[in-house]
């Protein structure tokens, strides 16, 4: 995931916190597949509207969204926007 992202987006900076320990016993977690947190600033969402970003965020994950990842929260902003 790190990777990915890294690579698609070049962000300064970079934060995935996997949450999926509080989803034991959930259904989407039965089937392997984690909850993660991603914030990410990068000049990639410089003009773009959440959603945009969001799936700015997706693509970069690619099939990874179907494979491993069950539910992701996402926090996209800009640099001048994380100060």
């Amino acid at each position: 995931m790190r990777v990915a992202l890294q690579q698609s987006l070049a962000p300064h900076h970079l934060d995935i916190q996997d949450d999926s320990h509080l989803h034991a016993g959930h259904a989407g977690a039965r089937d392997g597949r984690g909850h993660f947190t991603v914030s990410v600033v990068s000049e990639a969402f410089q003009g773009l509207s959440p959603i945009a970003r969001h799936r700015a965020v997706y693509t970069a994950l690619g099939g990874m969204m179907e494979t491993d990842i069950h539910a992701l929260s996402i926090h996209a902003r800009t640099p001048a926007e994380a100060g």
